[in-house]
């Protein structure tokens, strides 16, 4: 079943055009690799996915939603069902891990203290870190901290996740595992959307790849 699907879409950030004519599906489950240099447009193309960057022309849907007309009202719904992963973690270091998993759980609404804590059990469990919770995040690896933003990301049960550049400060054998768990992920699945511009990588863990470069996306 197809979950994203642009046609001929239009991107700009300021009235300037970032991407153009874009055309680009994504199935349920499917992996996907979007490469490119640094200001591309790959990070565009990742946010307009979850209504950060709006749509200037041309039809996008993602889900049940027209990205071109989606409302104020509609946009938190959306996002519950998209994970994102940051390069920067994004993390809060002034409590431990679990806090930090229970911070978006109470956000996103849930109140019940039984089910906030299986489902934190459940996604570390997911990122092979059932022990970790009662660390701050400075007292774990950067590929720990990585696993815990994945962890997070699935914290809603999300239909798809989004992954910016999730590997840009781990060494190589780190990010093959980061990159190893995220297909794992999108084998039980949920779509993934990785933007990287490490080559390797792709190569190691080959799967459906398309290019955003000179303002446009195609696939390799």
């Amino acid at each position: 079943m197809q979950i994203i699907d642009y046609k001929n879409v239009e991107l700009c950030h300021d009235e300037i055009i970032v991407l153009h004519d874009i055309n680009f599906s994504v199935d349920e489950g499917e992996f996907i690799y979007l490469c490119g240099k640094t200001g591309s447009g790959k990070s565009s193309l990742l946010k307009s996915l979850y209504a950060d960057m709006p749509i200037k022309r041309g039809e996008a849907r993602i889900f049940d939603y027209d990205l071109s007309k989606i409302s104020r009202r509609q946009i938190p719904f959306l996002r519950r069902k998209i994970g994102v992963i940051f390069q920067d973690f994004q993390l809060l270091h002034d409590r431990s891990v679990r806090d930090n998993l229970e911070f978006v759980l109470r956000a996103t609404g849930w109140k019940v203290a039984r089910q906030i804590d299986d489902q934190i059990d459940l996604v570390l469990n997911t990122v092979g870190l059932p022990k970790k919770g009662y660390k701050r995040p400075h007292q774990l690896s950067g590929g720990e901290q990585q696993r815990i933003v994945i962890a997070r990301s699935l914290l809603n049960s999300p239909q798809l996740i989004v992954a910016d550049e999730p590997t840009g400060n781990l060494d190589p054998d780190i990010a093959a595992e980061i990159v190893g768990l995220l297909h794992e992920i999108s084998r039980s699945g949920t779509s993934v959307i990785m933007a990287t511009h490490n080559m390797s990588i792709v190569n190691r863990y080959p799967a459906k790849t398309f290019v955003v470069e000179n303002e446009n996306i195609r696939e390799k």
